[in-house]
């Protein structure tokens, strides 16, 4: 005897199907740049702007960081990686600066004062040469307030922005969270569609000073 179907049923489960494809859409897109504590420095490169900055991984405990060290030094450790910022505009990152280990009494908007103890920076290309670049560098600033930001005392075609300011916070892990497309339309007037590299950096070249940072994971997020 032929099997009796259940319409109700059939459409009930039909909406469960459609309910769960709805919330597997709804989450949250993840793009891994960094991920320090389950791939290390894979796919990470080092370049020199003035000496080398010390970076190396290191257990904080719930899995490897980075750590960078500079003594009188500037260079990069960076990432070329494509990241669609239509959806994944979120870039999510945690750092640290050792205690007390901003650098006082600079002016860090001329260039004997372009000093960070850790910053992190996305670059764009807007050309097909090396240089034609826009880029936006976050920065853990030595004195100017959270929220701060002005041009790169070194080219007008990347500005800082302080997402954290002097001393008080130092020595503490903080979660930070930027959406980047929306600074470079606010902050250089122009939006874009993609970034092309990320990098981290912890420099003193300009004050002949020591500084040390620890970064943790760096990813994108559409949330």
């Amino acid at each position: 005897m032929p099997r009796r179907i259940d319409h109700r049923a059939v459409r009930s489960g039909s909406i469960f199907i459609a309910l769960s494809l709805c919330c597997a859409a709804a989450v949250a897109e993840r793009v891994a740049v960094g991920s320090f504590s389950s791939q290390g420095l894979d796919d990470w490169r080092h370049h020199s702007f003035s000496g080398s900055t010390h970076y190396r991984l290191v257990d904080a405990g719930s899995g490897d960081v980075v750590r960078a060290q500079s003594k009188g030094a500037a260079s990069a450790l960076y990432r070329e990686v494509y990241v669609d910022l239509r959806r994944t505009p979120w870039l999510h990152w945690r750092w640290k600066v050792d205690r007390n280990g901003t650098i006082p009494n600079v002016d860090e908007r001329i260039r004997s004062g372009d000093d960070y103890a850790a910053r992190i920076y996305v670059v764009t290309r807007t050309g097909p040469l090396p240089w034609q670049t826009r880029a936006v560098n976050y920065v853990w600033s030595n004195n100017q307030p959270a929220g701060q930001r002005w041009p790169s005392a070194f080219t007008d075609s990347s500005l800082m922005i302080a997402v954290r300011s002097g001393n008080a916070q130092t020595g503490e892990w903080l979660e930070e969270r930027r959406n980047v497309r929306e600074d470079f339309a606010r902050f250089l007037g122009n939006g874009i569609d993609s970034i092309e590299l990320i990098a981290l950096m912890s420099d003193s070249d300009q004050t002949g000073t020591s500084v040390a940072a620890e970064y943790g994971d760096i990813f994108f997020s559409s949330n």
